[in-house]
């Protein structure tokens, strides 16, 4: 597959940020099926979404302290796997790093999302209704918004967007997250959510959705594998026994699949470090119950390297009956290092159900323009507790 021609201004000997992401979209286009004239649109799509920090030296720091990815890279890619079917290739982009400002990034962001709605004639009448409650006059938390591009052949993507809960301030994101599903008729799901430390992102399919979904995010700080196996409320896809299996083969704690040294059969092991997440996805009003539910492992947190991220990838894909040879690609798409000479690389393992759907497994996979994280000397999972790693993070990434 050839690069696309319109990559930003490269400085001798140091290539930009849109050069060196889009190049990585390129090749996992490639990986996930698609052809050189979508990779190309859809690589021109990113350097559009990213605006001016595109034509940004790689030799300068991150244009902000983002906080979609450890390095600051306001850019992420996905490849969610199913049986016998390409992964499909998703991007997550910051449209509004380097703004300056909270305010500005969501002012940027908002902009971009209204110029796709445009170009590929969607509605964004749900998140217009939303805009005062997450783009507040001063707004506070890690993030404005996202947007991610699940990439489909014929150069139309589908279309996610990310808002804050904390933007009017921390104490109030769960009062905010129950007043967005209000106003988008879900007045019954605040109450089916489960217990949770923090209510992290609220979501928005937009565009070309054949059930368009409002989703809730949560954290999960300690968390248990039988805790975990109690967090879906859809009432039906993966039982409790699936849940827990993946918890424990993505934690490194599942002897059964050869990972780990099976400390407490896996049962008792809480994640104490970046907390779980969990996400909550609702498509219809009348019942009050999500109709999707996913579990997020951050594995980066809990290996010593990507080597290990990657056998317990492997693991969990094969469980699922999924070819795991896309997903070696892909890494080799994105980064010429070794799996064992950092830890970051596999950032997220998620199992996700969607009602009427098979289950899915997709791999958060890290662009690393910045920085690459060394490999770990770890304690066992809950040595580190959730309130000391989170001050940790803080310190060294600006993220809580």
């Amino acid at each position: 597959m050839t690069q696309p021609r319109f990559l930003g201004r490269t400085a001798p000997g140091a290539p930009t940020l849109g050069a060196f992401t889009t190049g990585q979209l390129v090749r996992l286009c490639d990986v996930a099926g698609l052809d050189a004239s979508d990779a190309e649109l859809y690589a021109r799509v990113l350097v559009e979404a990213l605006g001016p920090v595109a034509d940004r030296p790689l030799d300068l720091p991150p244009p902000s302290d983002s906080f979609l990815s450890d390095d600051h890279t306001p850019v992420e890619f996905s490849l969610a796997f199913q049986p016998d079917a390409p992964p499909t290739l998703r991007v997550l982009v910051e449209p509004g790093a380097g703004a300056g400002s909270l305010a500005e990034s969501g002012r940027t962001g908002l902009r971009f999302l209204r110029a796709m709605a445009r170009r590929w004639d969607f509605a964004t009448d749900q998140l217009d209704e939303l805009e005062d409650l997450f783009f507040p006059p001063s707004p506070q938390g890690a993030f404005a918004l996202w947007c991610a591009l699940e990439l489909r052949p014929g150069g139309v993507p589908k279309v996610k967007v990310y808002l804050n809960p904390a933007a009017s301030g921390q104490e109030r994101s769960a009062e905010t997250v129950r007043e967005a599903l209000r106003r988008l008729g879900h007045r019954q799901a605040f109450t089916a959510l489960p217990q949770a430390d923090r209510h992290l992102f609220f979501a928005l399919d937009l565009g070309d959705w054949e059930e368009p979904r409002v989703k809730v995010y949560l954290a999960h700080q300690d968390l248990s594998a039988a805790e975990a196996g109690g967090l879906s409320r859809t009432g039906g896809g993966p039982g409790q026994a699936e849940i827990q299996a993946f918890f424990r083969a993505a934690a490194g704690y599942d002897a059964d699949l050869g990972i780990g040294d099976g400390e407490a059969d896996g049962h008792d092991v809480r994640l104490g470090r970046r907390p779980v997440q969990s996400c909550h996805a609702f498509t219809e009003t009348a019942s009050g119950l999500p109709s999707g539910f996913t579990l997020y492992v951050p594995v980066r947190d809990y290996v010593r390297h990507d080597g290990d991220a990657l056998e317990r990838a492997v693991a969990v894909l094969r469980r699922q009956g999924v070819d795991t040879a896309p997903l070696a690609a892909a890494l080799a798409a994105v980064t010429s290092r070794r799996p064992q000479d950092g830890t970051g690389l596999i950032a997220y393992l998620a199992l996700a159900d969607q009602r009427g759907k098979p289950p899915r497994v997709t791999a958060y996979i890290s662009s690393e323009a910045y920085r690459v994280r060394p490999p770990a000397v770890l304690l066992p999972a809950g040595a580190v507790s959730g309130a000391a790693h989170r001050e940790r993070m803080e310190s060294a990434l600006t993220m809580d």
